[in-house]
């Protein structure tokens, strides 16, 4: 059984080991911080396709904070196509295509751009977080 995944009836099927960290103090908006730290876990496969995300009110709970905070972070999740939410069944890991892992490597009006080295490596120019993209590439199957 994968690390995070529990099958006992509560919980089956649902990634309860998001391990997210929170801070007050750097600046960025918390149900950001949440989103960010979920949609690389997506990239690095720690989570993958319908996988069960825990309910908001469990995040809230266990992050110790707002419900509307978590709220807003699976939002926004849904919004870049991370995930999918239903009424009554919960929010899941969506599909992930190519494209939208192109799309992620636009940041700050960069185009980060990737190429092999002799060896296979992959090689990312401007990248700020290589092992990310690389383990969204393994993932992509690139």
């Amino acid at each position: 059984m994968p690390s995070g995944r529990h099958d006992s009836p509560e919980t089956q099927g649902v990634y309860t080991d998001m391990n997210i960290n929170i801070s007050n103090a750097n600046g960025e908006p918390i149900y950001l911080q949440i989103a960010n730290q979920i949609k690389t876990l997506i990239l690095e496969g720690k989570l993958r396709e319908g996988d069960m995300l825990p309910s908001m009110r469990n995040l809230a709970m266990e992050l110790r904070i707002s419900f509307m905070t978590t709220k807003r972070a699976y939002e926004e999740l849904e919004r870049d196509g991370f995930i999918e939410s239903y009424t009554g069944k919960g929010s899941f890991v969506k599909a992930q295509n190519l494209e939208l892992f192109r799309e992620l490597m636009l940041c700050d009006g960069n185009i980060y751009s990737w190429s092999y080295d002799a060896s296979g490596k992959l090689l990312f120019s401007n990248c700020p977080d290589q092992a990310v993209f690389a383990a969204a590439f393994e993932v992509f199957g690139c």
